[in-house]
């Protein structure tokens, strides 16, 4: 694919249909930040103790609450409060990928009730269409969003460029509700595509289950995504507040130099 000149967050919010599109890209430009955070951590209480911390720092607190010890339907209420409180949206990471019936339940009910509260959430396009149908059954409603995963961060993983381009197909059969990509890369020349690259870190490397990182330079500059999603690299850090200012100042330095 050919790369165009790139363009603001700005000039992209007023070329989006998608509502969650739009925000986001209008508060990237408001808080001049894409960092994400990717809050992997097992309690309650230390989810919601990032979530004031770093708030101001992120542009989203990516979740996992299926791997909380201790998840209450309180929980959610104090993260959507800490939302508003701190400017952020929330994404959680839950990769759907079955039928479009069985997805359309598991984003609504079971124990989570996902779609009461998280702006975004993402899932693999392998099962066809029918899984964003279900899903937009129940998210476009509540004025949802949804990520596909174009591109994985892992070693040796299966996706392919035939089935990255499939999945833009049918991303593009769904623009009021799907608003881009986790990807590791720009894979279209739409402007009105989001992406946002996970495995990022200060220093490029992988660790011993696979994952491989990419510095905010080449993630954002080089291949062009948006958004960048970091964990470990600001998790284990002695002074994740400190680090993670570090991240929000490279990813937007990084945005910047593209627009030059």
């Amino acid at each position: 694919m050919k790369m165009l000149k790139r363009i603001s967050y700005a000039e992209r919010a007023a070329l989006c249909t998608n509502r969650i599109a739009q925000r986001l890209f209008s508060l990237l430009t408001e808080k001049e930040t894409n960092l994400a955070l990717s809050a992997d951590v097992t309690t309650c209480a230390a989810l919601l103790e990032l979530a004031d911390k770093l708030g101001p720092e992120i542009c989203i607190l990516k979740t996992h609450v299926d791997i909380l010890t201790d998840f209450t339907s309180e929980l959610t209420k104090q993260l959507v409060s800490l939302a508003e409180k701190h400017h952020f949206l929330i994404f959680e990471d839950r990769k759907f990928a079955d039928i479009g019936n069985t997805v359309k339940h598991q984003y609504q009910q079971g124990v989570y009730h996902i779609a009461d509260w998280a702006d975004i959430v993402n899932a693999h396009s392998l099962p066809g269409p029918g899984i964003i149908s279900g899903l937009a059954e129940v998210g476009l409603p509540k004025q949802r969003g949804l990520l596909l995963l174009a591109e994985m961060s892992s070693a040796g993983n299966l996706i392919t460029s035939d089935y990255v381009q499939k999945t833009l197909r049918m991303a593009e059969q769904f623009p009021e509700f799907v608003l881009g990509f986790i990807a590791q890369k720009k894979i279209s020349a739409d402007p009105w595509w989001l992406y946002m690259t996970p495995g990022v870190q200060l220093t490029e490397g992988k660790d011993t289950l696979g994952q491989q990182y990419v510095t905010p330079a080449k993630a954002i500059g080089e291949n062009q995504s948006d958004i960048i999603i970091v964990g470990r690299g600001i998790l284990q850090a002695k002074d994740p507040q400190s680090e993670a200012q570090k991240y929000r100042q490279a990813g937007w330095e990084a945005y910047c130099a593209g627009l030059k």
